[in-house]
């Protein structure tokens, strides 16, 4: 979980999974959106990867990236049950 708490920290990689939601995208789709090197870029790619928030799978010559739609819903449970938000969005009381 810590894994993903440290790539949403990031802007790019929060714009990366924003891109995602709509559709999957292929490497050079999502870089053409960035004014970043390609390197800067597949490390970006990696640290969601790694947090388990995307899915890269090999299409031809290209990469296709996609969004993991479970990790994000448990990561936002994890977020609300940390600040003790219930479901209606309201602050459990005590």
């Amino acid at each position: 979980m810590n894994e993903a708490f440290q790539a949403l920290g990031d802007p790019t990689r929060r714009e990366i999974l924003r891109l995602l939601r709509k559709r999957d995208m292929t490497a050079g789709e999502i870089a053409a959106q960035f004014p970043l090197a390609r390197s800067t870029l597949s490390g970006h790619f990696n640290t969601l990867k790694h947090a388990g928030l995307i899915v890269a799978e090999k299409s031809g010559t290209s990469i296709v990236y996609s969004l993991n739609v479970s990790a994000l819903e448990q990561t936002a449970a994890a977020v609300m049950e940390l600040f003790d938000v219930g479901r209606n969005g309201k602050r459990a009381r005590r």
